[in-house]
């Protein structure tokens, strides 16, 4: 395990078990901790300044929640995504981004619009500079805002539930492939579509925009 972690603070209000799941997750989801990578008890423990019992309470929920696995005789390892969970995330995304491009081309207040504005030239900047984080960030910002227009509490709900599964998937593929281009041009296509409140391209947009991603990545694995 290679990754240097730093001393964790301590919040009373937490089990100390639950704060450690959380930085080990943040860090899963970060991409600190990649798929593959060793959990070692100890090492973390040492790192974190805590003792192993919390790091081993927070492995277990990992495993639980699916973002370890446990190999017999061999220990704790960060789990891969497989094809059919890739899949599946996509399917879910087609319908629930297009759905929800819909809504946020109707509902969006002007300050959210001009916020998603400032986040399509963020990722153009980002794509400019090659910054592959940044552009992570911007592309969860982009959709996040969103869903967040939408005003549908239970969509944005059920949206947040998915979150990990979207943020993991979102790693792998902008480190797996180069098409930061076409993902430029399908932002500004859906948020050209939700400018003029065109609910039915945007969601069109937001459709095909995922369909794209989900050929590339079918081949991907195939091949």
């Amino acid at each position: 395990m290679n990754v240097n972690f730093d001393k964790l603070e301590i919040r009373n209000y937490k089990p100390l078990g639950e704060v450690v799941f959380e930085y080990l997750r943040n860090a899963i989801l970060a991409g600190e901790l990649k798929p593959g990578e060793r959990l070692m008890e100890v090492t973390i423990a040492d790192q974190l300044g805590v003792s192993r019992t919390p790091v081993r309470e927070a492995i277990r929920k990992l495993e639980k929640e699916s973002f370890v696995i446990m190999i017999p005789r061999k220990g704790a390892y960060v789990a891969d995504l497989t094809k059919k969970d890739i899949m599946e995330v996509l399917e879910i995304r087609k319908e629930l981004e297009g759905f929800a491009a819909y809504l946020a081309a109707e509902r969006m207040t002007l300050s959210e619009k001009e916020s998603l504005g400032k986040i399509v030239e963020h990722f153009n900047e980002s794509l400019l500079a090659n910054d592959k984080k940044s552009m992570i960030e911007s592309d969860n910002e982009f959709h996040s805002l969103i869903f967040e227009g939408t005003k549908n509490q239970r969509l944005i709900s059920i949206i947040y539930d998915l979150h990990d599964q979207f943020q993991r998937f979102r790693l792998i593929y902008f480190n797996e492939f180069n098409n930061f281009k076409e993902i430029q041009a399908s932002h500004n296509r859906i948020f050209d579509a939700i400018i003029r409140q065109d609910g039915i391209t945007a969601r069109q947009e937001s459709e095909s925009h995922v369909e794209s991603i989900r050929s590339l990545v079918n081949k991907w694995i195939a091949d």
